[in-house]
């Protein structure tokens, strides 16, 4: 059975607008991180016993905060605990004017084979909105120097339903991206959540239309341009999904390490407290971690949502098989309404959305339930 690895970074050097992840702009912790990291690995080593580790994914926060030397510290600390012979792809979430050509040489050297880097706009004015570190200028330079460097899996995340700019600065977006030509982009609507900076502030989201339009002027470009729309945010080059990503959408088991961060069994899910103080004195405190235990229900609610969100979609034989012939005959006839106008799509015994009507994804998806 296969495994994934999450580590949480939750430090970053200033808020974003719109970041709801925990995290924390006081850096005089982040040098005992890595420490209390491989302490709660090394209490929770039997968690991925009888698995195969196939990624591991550096995630905050700002993980390129790390300098090259803590990330090999910690990759090797993992490697000790775990057995990471068959790890494919080691992510690092990384913003652009942190990637020196020092910095990535030494990434590189300490084992990241793929960043994936938070770039969101190239249009200053969006940039500044956001309260990004970086400008457009600094996110291009990142992307050369990463090339430079020797990495040759790049992810780019960008950001689009942004409140200034409209749709014509998008699709400078898109196109600067495509020019750019890296392996993997990752496009997330914006969104106003409570608690964040633009929450409190009353930051209005877009209308409906303009999302619809800038949703599908990014897949019809991207498309165009050769990237696989495999998931409803996300798009690849041939073979190079991101593997990670792709382990949680077919509910491979993971374990997350730090505060905050989730994990799954394939049952249960558990979760340490997002309370780094209490974390950096003691990551191995029973105390800090909490957990619930799906029911048969729960999973293939789970199962469906997640499915409907790529490109292949959910196989009703899958569901049978693991919940029984009556839930996936109860999916099959609540699809039926859906599959005959055409809003989804049965293809033997797949259920799927083409890239359109993922639009309507949560609408759908909460009637199969």
């Amino acid at each position: 059975m296969e495994s994934l690895l999450y580590i949480h970074v939750p430090f970053c050097q200033r808020l974003c607008g719109y970041c709801d992840f925990y995290k924390t702009i006081s850096l005089k912790q982040l040098p005992l991180y890595p420490d209390a990291l491989l302490a709660e690995a090394k209490a929770r080593a039997g968690e991925l016993a009888g698995t195969t580790l196939r990624t591991i994914y550096l995630g905050g926060g700002t993980p390129s905060l790390f300098t090259p030397e803590e990330v090999e510290k910690i990759l090797r600390g993992v490697a000790e605990i775990w057995d990471t012979s068959q790890v494919a792809e080691i992510t690092l979430e990384a913003n652009p004017d942190d990637l020196s050509a020092q910095r990535l040489e030494g990434y590189r050297k300490a084992g990241i084979n793929r960043l994936s880097i938070g770039i969101q706009s190239f249009d200053d004015e969006q940039l500044r909105f956001m309260n990004r570190r970086h400008d457009a200028a600094t996110a291009r330079a990142a992307i050369r120097a990463a090339r430079q460097a020797g990495f040759d899996n790049l992810s780019i995340d960008l950001i689009y339903g942004v409140p200034c700019g409209g749709s014509e600065v998008w699709q400078r977006n898109i196109e600067e991206a495509i020019d750019l030509n890296p392996e993997h982009i990752s496009a997330y609507h914006l969104t106003i959540e409570e608690g964040t900076v633009f929450g409190k502030r009353g930051v209005q989201p877009i209308e409906e239309e303009r999302s619809e339009e800038e949703y599908l002027m990014l897949h019809k470009a991207l498309t165009e341009a050769g990237y696989d729309h495999y998931e409803i945010s996300n798009f690849a080059r041939q073979g190079r999904r991101s593997q990670h990503n792709s382990g949680y959408w077919r509910g491979v088991p993971y374990v997350g390490l730090g505060p905050g961060a989730h994990s799954f069994d394939g049952e249960s899910r558990s979760w340490n407290l997002p309370n780094l103080n209490r974390y950096i004195a003691n990551p191995t405190d029973p105390a800090l971690r909490e957990s619930e235990t799906l029911t048969a229900e729960e999973q293939v609610e789970e199962m469906i949502m997640v499915g409907l969100r790529t490109r292949e979609g959910i196989d009703l034989q899958t569901i049978e098989q693991k919940f029984g012939a009556e839930r996936a005959l109860y999916t099959a006839r609540a699809a039926e309404p859906f599959v005959l106008s055409g809003t989804l799509l049965r293809e033997g015994s797949r259920l799927r959305f083409d890239a359109e009507h993922w639009l309507v994804s949560d609408a759908v998806i909460s009637e199969l339930f």
